[in-house]
């Protein structure tokens, strides 16, 4: 199981599903990351919180614990 905290930078992953629930996956989920989405991954701060990523053409921040409830492919 890889998730988007393990992808590497300049890398494009597709969400496979995510894991978790409740207030947290719903915020994930307002933010456009959905099943089969694209991310593209555009850098990680030099202790790793937050990831910079591309989501449906615009730059979203997310935090460590975020990126682990998304499974990529």
């Amino acid at each position: 199981m890889s998730t988007l905290k393990d992808a590497k930078i300049g890398s494009t992953v597709t969400v496979k599903k995510l894991v978790g629930g409740g207030a947290v996956k719903r915020r994930i989920m307002d933010m456009g990351i959905t099943k089969g989405t694209e991310i593209y991954v555009r850098k990680v701060a030099p202790l790793g919180d937050p990831i910079e990523v591309t989501v449906r053409g615009y730059e979203l921040s997310l935090r460590k614990a975020d990126a682990e409830m998304i499974e990529t492919v």
